[in-house]
């Protein structure tokens, strides 16, 4: 049963992905039909970002009450149900109503999940994991972009994928049979064959470490920071890129919501790679690799002449993040333990969402007082402290490995 509850987690990562990648392709269209000030964008992202957090933070206790199942499944319907509100607003105030369940719906699934595949599945399953999100994530423009050429505008790209996300709820409630059944095979015990451990639904999760133990834990600090800079960085380039195609390069609008799409299908693409190759390369190059491919991408970014370079810059900057978020989450339970990784990644995603709340605001701010042009100056300065802290990281986890070693031998 195990082996069938797979291809329904991939599944709520695709509609995980969905939604993240539609307001930065339709907000060059969508602040002029409703005379809002580009700006506004922050806004509404602050409120879906601080909405997260809260889900996040909450998925520990709800998973013991609950069980991961119930948890996917409301969490999906919360957010098509929100995505479809999006497609019927005619005004600020209905998107940033709106907002807040956009946002609760997506932090229980994204802590929920990572955690359960990264104790039971492992590194090589994490990586595919994410590039289901990267398939939802690449979708999203395309279909935005095919409805901003047409009539429809962005009120039929929100149609068209809250729809999709409504057809992906029904599969998670049929579903949740198929998670109590897992549930319980696994409480008998063994593990799966190929190396895949066995499943459960999550609703009997031990207490583990509270926050504030974790927090304390060497290395911790930095690694959760480090996690947060790189979603600041993710959240920021899908948001902004298209404005800065738009506003600073010279794009046509629907040409660039296309062309952010390929930001996300180097993401997707990367992650499937990743895979096959984790195994053998290891987690941590893996994450250093990634981190000098998106400097690769950002220099072309930036000195990059016409759109196919432009287009190629997008590709080579998703291709190098592909490896890094999921490599970081496959990592903690061996990095910090399985008794402390439901409370480690809740906090990890708890920052990634204040990475995600706040570097958005900052970037239009920058864009109001300097323009478009200054988006890639912000994701360079993010990735710089983004690779400091992941080394102070990794320096201090060797440190204490080293200890430890020394007092066993």
């Amino acid at each position: 049963m195990a082996s069938l509850l797979l291809p329904v987690i991939y599944i709520a990562f695709v509609s995980l992905g969905l939604p993240d990648s539609l307001l930065g392709s339709a907000w060059p269209v969508m602040y002029t039909e409703l005379g809002a000030p580009v700006v506004a964008q922050s806004a509404i992202t602050t409120i879906i970002t601080a909405s997260t957090i809260v889900s996040s933070l909450a998925t520990a206790p709800l998973m013991r009450r609950l069980g991961t199942g119930k948890i996917v499944a409301g969490s999906v319907a919360m957010t098509a149900a929100a995505i479809i509100g999006f497609s019927a607003s005619s005004s600020l105030w209905q998107l940033l109503l709106l907002a807040f369940p956009y946002g609760l719906g997506a932090g229980a699934v994204d802590s929920a999940l990572n955690n359960y595949v990264a104790i039971h599945y492992g590194e090589r399953h994490m990586s595919w994991l994410h590039c289901c999100w990267g398939i939802g994530t690449s979708v999203s423009p395309v279909i935005m972009g095919w409805a901003l050429a047409g009539p429809l505008s962005w009120h039929g790209g929100y149609l068209a994928v809250g729809v999709i996300q409504a057809v992906i709820t029904a599969v998670m409630v049929f579903s949740l049979p198929l998670w109590r059944r897992t549930g319980a095979g696994s409480e008998a015990g063994g593990k799966m064959t190929g190396g895949e451990k066995a499943a459960d639904d999550g609703s009997a999760a031990p207490a583990g470490f509270t926050y504030a133990e974790v927090f304390r834990m060497p290395g911790a600090k930095s690694a959760i920071f480090s996690f947060g800079c790189y979603s600041a960085f993710e959240y920021v380039c899908g948001l902004w890129s298209a404005s800065h195609l738009v506003m600073a390069r010279g794009v046509a609008e629907a040409q660039a919501a296309t062309m952010v799409s390929l930001f996300y299908m180097g993401i997707t693409v990367g992650r499937l790679v990743s895979g096959f190759v984790s195994p053998r390369v290891g987690g941590r190059r893996l994450i250093r690799i990634g981190q000098g491919v998106v400097a690769a991408g950002l220099a072309l970014l930036v000195f990059g002449q016409g759109e196919g370079a432009l287009s190629a810059a997008l590709a080579l900057i998703g291709l190098g993040c592909a490896p890094i978020y999921p490599s970081i989450i496959a990592l903690t339970p061996e990095r910090f333990g399985e008794a402390a990784s439901q409370s480690m990644v809740s906090l990890q995603m708890a920052c990634a969402y204040v990475g995600s709340t706040f570097a958005p605001p900052l970037c239009a701010l920058m864009v109001a007082a300097g323009g478009a042009a200054l988006v890639p100056v912000l994701l360079a300065a993010i990735l710089v402290v983004m690779v400091l802290l992941s080394e102070r990281s990794n320096v201090r986890l060797a440190s204490v490995a080293g200890q430890r070693a020394l007092q066993t031998n």
